[in-house]
């Protein structure tokens, strides 16, 4: 018995490395986190041209294994009937951003649920220009809380969350919602990426849509914590709905975060979550440079509610305490770092190195691996210095030539991986600077309400999974 439907295949991701071993067998190094997973001769003999096709219980374990570690995705998923797919849009005032969001979904069936607007005549009037159903809501519950009372209303296998302010068409969502092919899916998310319609917009808006921070890569990825997307956005989503309702749905006590959280329960309660960054949704940018900060404000106080409910998984940082050691090394630029980090560059190479198989050239794709490792590290500990901890970071260059050191060399990375990422503009490196400031605020803010650092605490681990 497969989990798995016949014929449902997946191919390994072109950045892992698929080597043989003296046996006949495999061994795959990659995956998000980085992990090492060995194939008997058998079970190699079903990867072919890098692709293995569900058809009994062996090639199903095969491919949900290489799932699971994010070092394969499915391939050739076919959409789902619209008929079947539900969109649940919570509204609150904003009609004319609701009135495009309906447009962009005409086709599908839609329940706007109006969470308490000031003038719910408006949104009134738009629902019925559009032919989709309203439900009213007497006391505004906020997001979770709308989303919920949609739900509740929702009759079909699949349901959308699609937000006032965001423009996803029927074909993508129906797209989307082939990754629940897989019955171990749960929830899906496409990219979401910034838009305005805009012929000449301002600075802050022309960076939200270069790099919105709801945008989360090209690399598609099942979703859990430590991996290359820890979460998805409540912006634009596909699910299940008999699971949604199973796990509660959204916690409709949370204003914030409520995203996060519901991805984490769905994960730690055994279901999948995936990101399809080949599909987008539009996401209308802020219209002020107030209503853009603030809102990263209110994202960062979330994060000590979400450490409170899931412990280390809001860790804003992932690191070995070797290539921790070096990338903290690099950034101070002494005379000693040089030195330094090429000890724990050495260290962790070895360290690496005894979590691989017993391959030819094994010494050397450890060296290589660890020093992509120190690469991520130095990314991390730059945010950390410039995002996460800035207000400490701020009081430490007064008092110290090393961190200031520290400080100007996260400055460099972080503009390295701005030019590597985004279309790169004097926007674009303030706007990063300001979200940096204003969800590091946040951040802080909700660790003091609630006297907890959990938020704000780096995690370290210390090998290679496998």
């Amino acid at each position: 018995m497969t989990v798995l439907p016949d014929g449902f295949t997946v191919r390994v991701r072109d950045d892992v490395r698929l080597l043989p071993t003296p046996d006949g067998g495999l061994s795959l190094i990659g995956g998000s986190p980085l992990r090492s997973m060995r194939l008997t001769p058998a079970a190699a003999g079903h990867v072919n041209d890098r692709e293995v096709r569900v058809g009994d219980a062996t090639t199903d374990l095969i491919a949900r294994r290489l799932l699971d570690g994010n070092l394969a995705d499915p391939v050739d998923l076919a959409p789902v009937d619209p008929a079947e797919l539900t969109a649940v849009v919570p509204a609150h005032d904003r009609p004319e951003h609701l009135d495009r969001c309906l447009a962009a979904l005409d086709g599908l069936s839609v329940i706007v649920v109006d969470d308490a607007s000031r003038d719910p005549a408006a949104i009134t009037e738009v629902v019925r220009r559009h032919r989709a159903t309203l439900l009213t809501l007497s006391d505004n519950r906020g997001p979770a809380g709308a989303r919920n009372a949609g739900l509740a209303k929702v009759t079909t296998p699949y349901v959308a969350f699609v937000d006032s302010d965001v423009a996803a068409d029927p074909t993508m969502l129906a797209q989307l919602a082939g990754q629940l092919a897989d019955p171990r899916v749960a929830l899906a998310g496409p990219l979401v990426r910034g838009h305005t319609d805009k012929a000449r917009p301002a600075w802050f808006e022309r960076h939200d849509v270069a790099a919105s921070s709801l945008s989360l890569g090209a690399r598609a990825c099942s979703v859990r914590p430590g991996a290359a997307v820890g979460w998805l956005p409540s912006a634009c989503l596909v699910a299940r709905s008999a699971t949604l309702r199973q796990v509660g749905g959204f916690a409709d006590d949370l204003r914030v975060g409520e995203d996060v959280d519901l991805v984490w329960r769905l994960v730690e309660a055994g279901h999948v979550v995936r990101y399809e960054p080949e599909l987008e949704a539009g996401h209308e940018v802020r219209g002020t440079v107030r209503g853009w900060l603030g809102r990263k404000l209110v994202y960062g106080t979330g994060g000590a509610e979400l450490g409170r409910r899931h412990g280390d998984a809001i860790a804003p940082a992932v690191l070995s305490p070797a290539m921790a050691a070096a990338g903290a090394a690099i950034l101070a630029g002494r005379w000693w770092s040089a030195p330094a980090a090429l000890a724990s560059l050495v260290w962790g190479s070895r360290a690496v190195e005894t979590a691989l198989p017993d391959v030819p050239g094994r010494t050397g794709l450890a060296l290589r691996l660890a020093t992509r490792g120190l690469g991520w590290s130095l990314r991390q500990e730059s945010a950390l210095l410039l995002r996460h901890w800035w207000p400490v970071t701020l009081v430490a260059c007064m008092l110290s030539r090393t961190v200031r050191r520290m400080t100007l060399g996260a400055l460099v990375v972080d503009t390295a991986v701005a030019f590597q990422e985004t279309e790169v503009r004097p926007a674009t490196l303030l706007g990063r600077r300001l979200d940096d400031l204003a969800y590091g605020t946040g951040l802080w803010l909700g660790a003091t309400r609630s006297r907890s650092g959990r938020c704000l605490a780096p995690r370290l681990v210390r090998r290679i999974p496998r």
